[in-house]
């Protein structure tokens, strides 16, 4: 009973930090989605373009899991989108922006990518990293979805007020 009141607590949670969220917040992680999308689905020729091409091609969990990844990283980004009423700075980022250079590993063609054929040659590309490139997918959705959801709930926690203006006291 405990652990289902505790998963409904951190929905809720969530719930009413994104209700409180500016408009500016979603326009931002909007925007940034879309452009995470394309900087990491042009270069692994997801997005077919004279540019770029692959030798194997994309598998079926690559589109799903690059708009999830692009998704994510967008509310991550938004969390960043300062309210009114506070400024914050909180450490969860280092896990989103890891998920998200994650993804591009993952979606991409295993015997393109210069790093995987230079450790490990065309045939171990095929053979050892095409296999995990699924877990790698699942390893970035989910550090994004812990960064946001970190990001998100944690925002009110530790208020630090706006600067003082020009000419006025620091109370100290």
């Amino acid at each position: 009973m405990t652990n289902s009141v505790r998963s409904v607590r951190a929905r809720n949670s969530l719930a009413s930090a994104l209700a409180q969220w500016p408009v500016r917040r979603w326009f931002a992680a909007t925007g940034v989605a879309i452009l995470t999308y394309l900087v990491v689905a042009v270069p692994t020729d997801l997005i077919d373009t004279p540019l770029f091409t692959r030798e194997v091609p994309p598998t079926w969990w690559s589109f799903p899991a690059l708009a999830l990844t692009a998704g994510l990283t967008g509310l991550v980004t938004a969390t960043y989108v300062a309210r009114e009423q506070s400024i914050k700075e909180n450490p969860h980022c280092r896990l989103g922006a890891a998920g998200t250079v994650v993804s591009f590993f993952a979606v991409g063609c295993p015997v393109c990518n210069k790093l995987v054929l230079l450790a490990l040659g065309t045939s171990g590309a095929m053979q050892y990293f095409e296999p995990i490139q699924p877990f790698l997918a699942a390893v970035s959705v989910a550090l994004l979805a812990w960064a946001f959801h970190k990001r998100a709930t944690s925002e009110d926690r530790c208020l630090i007020p706006a600067a003082p203006a020009a000419g006025q006291p620091v109370n100290g």
